[in-house]
């Protein structure tokens, strides 16, 4: 009576009832699955039972009455067939739906491939982009090349204005040279533009006008 009770106690999980099926690893039969459908779907199988089928066939038909194990109307090679069908449908489809299984775990990952090199793709195009806005903002060799000649001109021009000067300065007299800062100067004397001791306007350098 108490075992009784103790077995019907609320506060401890129940034995599982019935009976107990063998337990099977179901890797190992989907791969025993897929390679019995493989095998029925190739040309040898249809050989050998088509060659079976015929030698069944000549053997129940042929032979003597008191050797054939199934004659006419071959009950038990139709009771072969049917078990063979039974059990190759389910077969081929559990290879079909491991293969289908298979099929969409390849399928998200081309998914989510293709989704990671789609993002490489925008970024590498939008680095692309802003490499092309950058460069146009970069001076190109053309316009280095120009501008390099450009001060070239200016620095030959400007050596060639003081060559002139220095060689005028040497072959001017002495009494010809302007007198020193600070006195008068001949109003009939010509300024030279090339003069480095006149300034812009006809005025010597540091001189403030008579102000």
């Amino acid at each position: 009576m108490s075992e009784q009770r103790r077995a019907e106690r609320l506060d401890q999980p129940r034995e599982p009832r019935g009976v107990k099926l063998p337990r099977f690893d179901p890797e190992a039969f989907g791969r025993w699955s897929e390679g019995i459908a493989r095998g029925m779907g190739t040309a040898n199988f249809i050989v050998y039972m088509t060659v079976v089928i015929a030698a069944w066939f000549g053997w129940n038909t042929l032979a003597p009455a008191s050797l054939r194990f199934d004659p006419y109307t071959f009950t038990f090679l139709t009771l072969v067939l049917s078990l063979q069908a039974s059990y190759a449908a389910p077969l081929i489809l559990l290879a079909q739906n491991r293969q289908t299984d298979r099929d969409r775990v390849a399928l998200e990952e081309d998914r989510r491939r293709a989704t990671m090199q789609k993002a490489d793709t925008e970024y590498l195009a939008r680095e692309v982009a802003a490499l092309r806005i950058a460069l146009g903002e970069v001076a190109t060799r053309d316009f280095l090349r120009s501008e390099l000649a450009r001060l070239a001109e200016e620095l030959d021009e400007a050596a060639q204005r003081r060559q002139k000067l220095e060689r005028r300065q040497q072959e001017r007299p002495a009494q010809e040279r302007p007198p020193p800062r600070g006195g008068g100067a001949h109003l009939d004397e010509p300024l030279d533009e090339l003069d480095g001791d006149f300034a812009r306007g006809g005025r010597p350098e540091g001189s403030t006008g008579g102000r």
